[in-house]
């Protein structure tokens, strides 16, 4: 038994031997490699390498605090976006509200459908009623083709309760031909009511006025002057004729 020589190993035929020739390529190619000279950088490279080194230095370390400021302030941020945006629709709506527009115009109807317009050169809006106007003009019909032109410096006219309220220069002209002078006058453009505390000086076919305040009721076609005043009449005015009447007081 011991003169029996073991079997030789098995050869596996699915793993192909390198050829002579691939070999003394590779080890040609790794000799050349042992065998390169490596190149020293001249001045010109060096100098752009320290360079790109001293930028690396100082952009990576603030690149990477720059991200970590922002995952930390990023809430905030997302806070004070959504709040712009508010404070932007609330800026819109505020110059809704306070918008000013020139050469206003307006135009309505009294208690009893007749119609007026106001104008004014520009007209400025506070809030959903009130109108702060500049140089108004309110045109009024009246019956019997009685027509009522009156102006001032400035007006308040609230739309909703249809009032006019007029201060500096307020002048009236009545196409009857009586004209009244005052500084202040309130409206009632419903009721188509025309009342005034201050002084007023007025003139007409009936003569001239002056007196302390004045209430013009047009449905009813009269003029009530105030307080005490000033009257002369024309003598060549019936006093049928006129269209005005005097209340004194003491």
């Amino acid at each position: 038994m011991s003169g029996i020589k073991p079997p030789p190993p098995p050869q596996r035929d699915d793993f192909a031997k390198k050829s002579s020739e691939e070999l003394s390529k590779l080890n040609k190619l790794r000799d050349e490699a042992f065998q390169r000279v490596r190149r020293h950088p001249n001045a010109e490279e060096m100098a752009r390498r320290q360079a790109n080194l001293k930028l690396a230095r100082w952009a990576l370390p603030s690149i990477a605090a720059f991200i970590l400021i922002s995952l930390a302030a990023w809430p905030e941020i997302t806070h004070l976006i959504h709040q712009n945006s508010e404070v932007m629709k609330n800026m819109k709506r505020f110059r809704q509200q306070k918008g000013t527009i020139e050469q206003a115009i307006y135009r309505d109807i009294d208690a009893k459908s007749r119609p007026y317009m106001l104008t004014s050169e520009s007209a400025q809006q506070i809030g959903e009623d009130r109108i702060n106007l500049t140089k108004p003009k309110a045109d009024i019909l009246m019956n019997n083709n009685v027509w009522l032109f009156i102006r001032a410096d400035k007006g308040v006219y609230m739309r909703q309760e249809q009032t006019l309220n007029l201060t500096g220069h307020v002048v009236l002209y009545r196409n009857d031909g009586i004209i009244i002078n005052g500084p202040s006058a309130d409206l009632d453009l419903k009721q188509n009511v025309i009342a005034t505390s201050d002084w007023v000086h007025a003139e007409g076919p009936f003569g001239v006025q002056d007196a302390q305040g004045a209430f013009l009721d047009q449905n009813a076609g009269t003029i009530q002057f105030i307080g005490p005043g000033l009257t002369t009449h024309f003598n060549d005015i019936a006093p049928k004729a006129t269209s005005a009447s005097s209340k004194k007081g003491t």
